[in-house]
């Protein structure tokens, strides 16, 4: 899959983040996320293959692009290309084209585009709920559990690592719901970075060594944690995820009309009949053939943001590879037009 596709799917996060870049600072979130959309659907049909988006932007009727189930490439529905089933990759599709909306809108750290993918059912269908996140280095791999209070998995973390308490950091989305989780890590001695969107990249951090980002705690969205799942199958990291389904829990505003006995009934409807069950990474990202790659849209602490030039662009991307176990950072200078220098 990676010799196949390796080059093509980096060209799509390149693609997307120089769309949502044009945004940076102006303060559009909807702007920004729209033309990562669109240049991620233009180059992903242009790709030999058939894909699926099983994490995108949306329900079908509530997204015009890159809504779940839909289908992408040249030999998509109504593509340039057809074939007999087997002659090209049938590939599931996760995406998030501006992860951190509002990082990009307000020249924030930490924005970037972001696709997985693997072989078809190799990637968990999450529903558009949230979920709660526990994400640690490889070190830590199955010895800290989100079913353990922070206390216990601050501990254990720090013997993992074999640091103090008090020199671990834990990134926590800043939101209503995480103020008695973040006042337990502060009192347990470790550090907490507050970050007010893309725990994506927060994830990601914790499997990078440098980064001085050791675990990632709270509740955010669930398709993302399918992304981060990913990163972490290719990294040998620690992930789990959670489904939450209970409104008080979450507290947020789009959930302010939902019950918890109306979104038990959703997940039912969706097949979920344990919504309490523990997803493990390889539950999430079970794919025999896992490749995750992001490009900086802001610079963050694992990539560059993109530089425009007279002429063109530079972006700077990641690409993991569960295949060759191998981690790519690439830089990529974009020409649109004649320049009179280009610098690496």
């Amino acid at each position: 899959m990676e010799t196949t596709l390796g080059l093509e799917i980096i060209e799509v996060v390149e693609q997307a983040a120089i769309a949502s870049a044009m945004w940076t600072g102006k303060g559009d979130k909807n702007a920004a996320d729209q033309a990562a959309v669109e240049a991620m659907r233009e180059r992903m049909n242009k790709i030999p293959m058939l894909g699926r988006i099983v994490i995108g932007e949306g329900e079908r009727d509530e997204a015009p692009m890159l809504y779940i189930g839909e289908e992408v490439g040249m030999y998509r529905s109504g593509g340039e290309k057809t074939g007999a089933a087997g002659t090209y990759p049938e590939i599931d599709i996760a995406v998030d084209p501006c992860e951190g909306t509002n990082l990009c809108a307000y020249a924030q750290p930490g924005s970037m585009a972001v696709l997985a993918i693997s072989e078809k059912g190799g990637l968990f269908n999450a529903p558009d709920f949230y979920m709660k996140k526990l994400a640690a280095p490889p070190a830590a791999k199955g010895k800290v559990d989100i079913t353990k209070s922070a206390t216990e998995n601050l501990k254990i973390l720090s013997e993992c690592l074999e640091k103090p308490i008090d020199e671990l950091t834990v990134v926590v989305m800043k939101r209503d719901r995480h103020n008695e989780l973040i006042k337990e890590i502060r009192a347990a001695g470790a550090r907490v970075a507050l970050i007010t969107d893309g725990d994506v990249s927060a994830a990601l951090c914790c499997a990078f060594e440098g980064t001085n980002i050791h675990a990632l705690m709270g509740i955010g969205a669930a398709p993302e944690g399918v992304l981060s799942a990913a990163a972490h199958r290719c990294l040998g990291g620690h992930f789990q995820g959670q489904l939450v389904y209970d409104p008080a829990i979450v507290m947020t505003k789009e959930w302010a009309d939902k019950t918890k006995e109306d979104n038990l009934a959703r997940l039912k409807e969706m097949n979920i009949t344990d919504p309490d069950r523990v997803y493990g990474t390889e539950e999430l990202a079970s794919g025999n053939s896992m490749m995750f790659a992001a490009s900086g849209i802001t610079t963050g602490a694992l990539m560059k943001g993109v530089q425009f030039f007279k002429g063109g662009a530079k972006t700077n991307s990641l690409i993991i590879s569960s295949q060759t176990k191998t981690v790519r950072s690439v830089d990529t200078v974009h020409l649109y037009e004649q320049p009179k220098i280009v610098s690496l």
